[in-house]
């Protein structure tokens, strides 16, 4: 037993290194000036200096992390109300909900946002705007790996079960869902909302066809770097996964400060 577990502890550090090894050549790339040989040569931050001193750069991270929350929260309430809806109301309907929320799963970039822009452009309502527009195509893109983390995490605390009980001592159904449910599946929305952030961080092909310069993110800013300077692309690059990471870790440690507290208090 302790062989195997050796072994599998041997395959998971392989992989994590093969995973990290892009990360690590881009952090060496922008730290040296000169490495056309083996070993680097030229160590500078002058890559990092000139980055976090650009106020275009940091107005495209701002721009970028604005627009990974609104379409997070916005897709989080409204799978969260139709799953209550379906579970509760009309089980018979979960199937065809199910079923619309993978549909994104096949939709291409480029597809989506051609298809926005040919319905959407020139409506004289506010659909016409562009980030409007970029909201909505964003809320589209998640909306598998949101619902997916969430219709898990309920069947998980047997939902059912959980809102039966709370109806017994008094409570409304709604009140019971967003007192009881929500807060026993927060690890599934947390997980599936990290998710989210990456697939957001990580797009271009959307924000450049509906909002480019409406809407300048860093994927956009980072494009813009790879055709002038190969260093300070990947210095821009360390940065968009350093800002990742962060996001990460600061959710999943008031997650954990969360859990812990509840388990005093009980």
């Amino acid at each position: 037993m302790k062989n195997r577990n050796k072994g599998a502890a041997a395959i998971l550090v392989l992989i994590l290194i093969y995973l990290l090894i892009p990360l690590a050549v881009s952090i060496i790339y922008s730290l040296f000036s000169n490495w056309t040989g083996i070993v680097p040569r030229g160590f500078t931050l002058e890559a990092y200096k000139n980055l976090f001193s650009d106020r275009e750069f940091l107005a495209s991270l701002g721009r970028t992390i604005l627009i990974a929350i609104v379409p997070i929260v916005v897709t989080i309430l409204l799978i969260l109300l139709a799953l209550f809806v379906t579970t509760v109301y009309f089980p018979k309907l979960e199937k065809y909900v199910q079923i619309i929320c993978m549909i994104p799963y096949t939709i291409q970039g480029v597809i989506l946002s051609v298809s926005i822009l040919s319905m959407y452009v020139g409506n004289p309502t506010f659909l016409s705007n562009r980030i409007i527009m970029l909201i909505g195509a964003y809320c589209i893109i998640i909306l598998p790996y949101i619902y997916q983390g969430i219709r898990n995490g309920m069947r998980a605390v047997n939902m059912p079960v959980l809102l039966e009980a709370a109806e017994m001592l008094g409570a409304s159904r709604l009140y019971a869902f967003f007192r009881v449910i929500v807060p026993n599946i927060l690890s599934a929305i947390v997980v599936s909302s990290l998710l989210a952030v990456g697939i957001i961080f990580g797009d271009y092909v959307l924000v450049r066809n509906l909002a480019s310069s409406a809407w300048p993110n860093v994927q956009i800013y980072l494009y813009q770097a790879m055709k002038s300077d190969s260093m300070k692309s990947s210095a821009v690059f360390v940065v968009i996964m350093a800002v990742t990471f962060a996001i990460s870790a600061v959710v999943l440690y008031l997650r954990s400060r969360e859990g812990k507290h509840r388990r005093v208090d009980e």
